[in-house]
C-alpha cells in the first residue's frame, strides 16, 4: 500500500508540472519572441502619405431649385456648369394671366388716385361730404393692396437662385408643366465656401476645437496647401469604428477649388 500510494503522489506531481501556465504568465520562450504588431487604424479611417488625415471636399450647400406654384415652364436661363448669383434669375413660368391681373390693378389704382385728387378740390368747395371724401380715400388703398396681392402671385412665375453657386444639373426644359410639391428644375451647388468632410480616431476629440486651424492638401488635382478652419466636431463618437466626424471650411472666392475630390488635412494647434 504504501508503494502504491508514493506511486500516486509520484503521478500527481509530474501531472502538476505538465500544466500549461495562467493566462497572461509569462513562460522563458515568450520573452524570446517577437512583440505582436500594433493594431490596425479603425475602420473608416485612412491616413495620406503625408502623415495627415483623408479627407473629402464637398460643397458647402446643395439645393434642389423648383416652382412655388404649378405651371408650364416659360425659359431656362441657365444651363450645366453656369455660375449663379443669389437672386438671379434662373427660370420663368408662362404668366400671362397674371401680368394681365397686375396691369389691370395697376389701372385701377391710378384712376382711384385721380379720382381723390378731383374730390379734394369738391371738398374744398364743400361740394361733397366729408364721408364722401373718406370712401374715395379707403377705395385707393384698397386698389393699391389689391395691386400688391397681383404684384406677389406674379413674382411667384419667377424662380431665382437662392445662393451664390454654380449649376450642377438641369432637369426641365421650357414647355414641360411644373408641379409645385415635386417638380425640380434645377440643382445648384455653393462651392464657396467648401466643406472638408474627414473622419478621425476617437482619440482626437480631446485635441480638436471649433475654429482649429488646419492646412488642407488637394494634390494632385490642385498644387499647394490650403488654409482651412474646423467648424464642427460631432459630439457623438461612432462607437463601433471608434472615430467621430469632423467638418472644416475652405474659402474658394474664384472657384477654383472643385467639390468632390480628395484630400488630406494636417491638423494644427
Amino acid at each position: 500500500m504504501a508503494g502504491i500510494a508514493a506511486t500516486l503522489v509520484m503521478q500527481g506531481a509530474s501531472a502538476q508540472v505538465k500544466l500549461p501556465p495562467l493566462a497572461g504568465e509569462a513562460r522563458p520562450i515568450d520573452l524570446l519572441r517577437t512583440p505582436a504588431p500594433l493594431p490596425p487604424p479603425p475602420a473608416g479611417v485612412g491616413m495620406a502619405a503625408n502623415g495627415g488625415m483623408e479627407c473629402l471636399v464637398e460643397p458647402s450647400m446643395v439645393v434642389s431649385v423648383g416652382s412655388p406654384v404649378d405651371g408650364v415652364l416659360d425659359e431656362v436661363g441657365v444651363n450645366r456648369g453656369d455660375a449663379v448669383r443669389k437672386g438671379q434669375v434662373v427660370a420663368r413660368l408662362q404668366s400671362g394671366v397674371e401680368a394681365a391681373a397686375v396691369t389691370l390693378s395697376r389701372a385701377r389704382v391710378d384712376f382711384g388716385k385721380r379720382k381723390m385728387e378731383r374730390s379734394e378740390t369738391l371738398a374744398e368747395k364743400q361740394l361733397i361730404s366729408t364721408q364722401e371724401k373718406d370712401e374715395l380715400v379707403t377705395e385707393v388703398r384698397l386698389r393699391e393692396e389689391e395691386l400688391r396681392r397681383d404684384e406677389e402671385t406674379l413674382k411667384l412665375r419667377t424662380i431665382v437662385s437662392p445662393i451664390n453657386g454654380v449649376v450642377v444639373e438641369r432637369r426641365l426644359v421650357p414647355g414641360e408643366f411644373i408641379r409645385s410639391d415635386k417638380s425640380v428644375v434645377l440643382k445648384l451647388a455653393q462651392i464657396d465656401p467648401l466643406h472638408i468632410e474627414a473622419v478621425v480616431p476617437a482619440r482626437f476629440f480631446k485635441t480638436l476645437r471649433v475654429g482649429q486651424p488646419a492646412k488642407v492638401n488637394l494634390a494632385p488635382f490642385v498644387t499647394g496647401s490650403f488654409q482651412a478652419e474646423v467648424i464642427v466636431v460631432d459630439k457623438v463618437i461612432d462607437a463601433a469604428s471608434g472615430t467621430l466626424g469632423v467638418r472644416l471650411q475652405l474659402p474658394n472666392p474664384d472657384n477654383r477649388i472643385p467639390a468632390g475630390i480628395q484630400c488630406s488635412v494636417v491638423f494644427g494647434k
